[in-house]
């Protein structure tokens, strides 16, 4: 069933469908250096613990890098758990991992 481009269709089984643009994806992080696979695995991490869905992108050649994509209303939030990782440090990501291995 195709949905409606004005939306005045319900979705299937009378399911809300949204269709604005909130939702496209659009790149967070992207690089093309030796550590930019690592680097990515650690900004969808902090991502991850804090509740925001990425997309990885890798590209079959490694000089093409990779990249993080986020929805676009999950932009400027994921900037600022960045922001603040990256000044946080090294040292409060040892102590959130230690934290959260305590946990479990």
């Amino acid at each position: 069933m195709a949905q409606d481009p004005d939306g005045q269709d319900g979705g299937q089984d009378g399911v809300e469908v949204n269709l604005s643009h909130d939702l496209d994806t659009v790149s967070l992080f992207r690089s093309q250096t030796t550590e930019a696979e690592l680097d990515a695995d650690n900004i969808r991490g902090v991502l991850e613990a804090n509740g925001i869905a990425s997309v990885l992108s890798r590209s079959p050649y490694a000089t093409l890098g990779v990249e993080v994509r986020v929805a676009r209303e999950d932009l400027e939030r994921s900037q600022s758990l960045i922001a603040e990782a990256l000044a946080a440090g090294p040292e409060a990501a040892a102590e959130a991992e230690a934290e959260s291995e305590e946990g479990q």
